[in-house]
């Protein structure tokens, strides 16, 4: 498989260097945090041929003997070396039984520079602060943006027919190296039921598996509508099922716990508060909604949401829904004293539907940039002060 060094997220772990937190790198299974803590290795190594680097992979028999939090932490302790910098890194830590107690002693120690990955349904962003006592800092890899899909393809030429296939196939990296639309598929479907069954029907002992696996799909079909436990649930009770609004509320918070889905929060732009009902999720990657549900009920429209939704959280922004009065705002992006008003859609050739996008946007009065993205082929252009992006150039123009 072609490898692409992604950069990104590797300057965020050179920031960390020798810091005294506990590093975790997070993300959907097969997104690479693998491959990204083995490239860290290998700069370290490179830089600092005098640290000593221990790796564990938990997944590797060669360590199947440090499956115990006892015997993980005895052997990490036998490999310290004074007067020298000693890195810790453990893949798969969930494997380790009782893994947080090996970690938190040996972080109180303040001699090893701790990294670890794993399972997302053991790796919780809301677990974090519980499971271990020091200071954790979160590294969020998401599977490949677009650009990383040009880099891995070799920058083809015609960018538009590469972002038509990088809608459907995704940027989950383990599928590229299949040639087949179908092999590609079978790949992604085989990380959605390792997702589905392993790390969340197992863990929280989901008892209707099939009510579980009917929700999430019908949560993939309604990417970029609000949702909420009670309109899913009655959905859902359409259906012949008898799914209650508390089940659907578990259910919906265990698929982001697995960064299978994405909340994206309301916010009230003239009120300046943020709303509880109704949100919008977004998959983590929309190969998921092809390889799964196929082509019904499409809205690609939703489907260049979901991607430029990402793709904002790759650039480090915090992103809302946007409501001004009886208005939607797509996406309301901040990151520090910067705003960005966003909309999206599949097609504005037809005035109708171009006016239906822009005049939302118009109707905000602030001075922070606004945005319109959408399939127009063309090079960014501006009306009435409103930046109009083709979605395949602005996810190239980082």
């Amino acid at each position: 498989m072609k490898h692409i060094e992604r950069i990104s997220y590797l300057d965020k772990l050179k920031k960390l260097n020798n810091t005294p937190d506990i590093k975790v790198i997070t993300g959907i299974r097969r997104s690479g945090k693998s491959v990204l803590m083995q490239d860290y290795i290998e700069y370290i190594l490179t830089n600092e041929p005098d640290a000593n680097v221990i790796m564990i992979n938990l997944q590797d028999l060669e360590y199947d003997n440090l499956l115990d939090y006892h015997a993980l932490h005895e052997y990490v302790l036998s490999k310290y070396i004074k007067n020298v910098h000693n890195l810790v890194f453990i893949d798969e830590v969930q494997l380790c039984n009782k893994f947080e107690l090996a970690i938190n002693s040996l972080h109180s120690k303040a001699i090893f520079d701790i990294y670890i990955t794993g399972s997302n349904a053991f790796l919780l962003s809301s677990d974090l602060a519980t499971l271990f006592t020091g200071r954790v800092m979160q590294i969020k890899v998401y599977p490949f943006s677009f650009s990383e899909y040009m880099d891995y393809n070799g920058n083809l030429e015609n960018v538009d027919a590469a972002f038509e296939a990088y809608s459907i196939y995704g940027g989950m990296p383990g599928s590229y190296v299949y040639g087949e639309k179908e092999q590609k598929q079978d790949y992604v479907k085989e990380v959605y039921r390792t997702i589905i069954i392993r790390d969340l029907v197992n863990k929280y002992k989901i008892r209707n598996e099939t009510e579980f696996k009917n929700m999430a799909e019908f949560m993939m079909d309604n990417i970029g509508n609000l949702l909420s436990p009670n309109n899913v649930c009655n959905c859902l009770n359409n259906s012949k099922s008898s799914v209650t609004r508390k089940t659907v509320s578990r259910y919906i918070e265990y698929l982001c716990n697995a960064f299978l889905f994405y909340e994206a929060k309301r916010y009230d732009l003239k009120g300046k508060k943020y709303l509880e009902n109704n949100c919008k999720y977004y998959l983590s990657d929309t190969s998921f909604r092809f390889a799964i549900n196929g082509t019904k009920n499409m809205n690609y429209g939703h489907v260049y949401e979901n991607i430029v939704y990402l793709e904002l959280l790759r650039r480090g922004y915090e992103v809302y829904v946007g409501k001004l009065y009886k208005k939607e705002i797509d996406f309301v992006a901040k990151k520090g004293d910067e705003v960005i008003y966003i909309q999206v859609s599949d097609y504005i050739g037809e005035e109708k539907t171009f006016e239906r996008e822009y005049t939302p946007l118009l109707a905000i009065k602030d001075a922070y940039t606004k945005i319109i993205i959408a399939r127009t082929h063309h090079e960014m252009y501006k009306y009435e002060g409103i930046l109009i992006y083709d979605i395949a150039r602005w996810l190239l123009d980082a």
